[in-house]
């Protein structure tokens, strides 16, 4: 995807979030005042990730049962390498997961090393 098309297909998807991301996104905001402020739909390269802590070059993903298909999963490694090559880590977290705001926020700390 062209870099342009790129952002406003990101802004496109601010727009339309569902439930388990929109309850990630309270949670995740509040890294901010760690100082680890999180994007939320962030490009990297040709993909575009749920959540980026661009300081520390983390993508946090939440993936919902469609996750779990094996072409979704095949697609889904695919993007993992190339989003992993441009040196960032991909977070994965399941979407029930994501609908607690601790849980998820325990994941993200253990993740960044807090």
């Amino acid at each position: 995807m062209k870099p342009r098309k790129n952002i406003n297909r990101a802004r496109s998807l601010r727009k339309n979030t569902n439930a388990p991301e929109e309850i990630a996104w309270e949670a995740l905001r509040t890294f901010r005042r760690l100082g680890y402020p999180v994007r939320r739909q962030h490009p990297i390269g040709r993909f575009i990730v749920d959540f980026a802590i661009v300081k520390r070059k983390l993508a946090i993903e939440i993936d919902g049962g469609i996750h779990d298909l094996p072409s979704v999963a095949k697609t889904d490694d695919i993007r993992e390498k190339e989003i992993n090559e441009k040196g960032w880590r991909v977070l994965h977290v399941p979407a029930e997961a994501a609908m607690s705001r601790d849980h998820l926020t325990a994941l993200v700390q253990k993740e960044l090393g807090l």
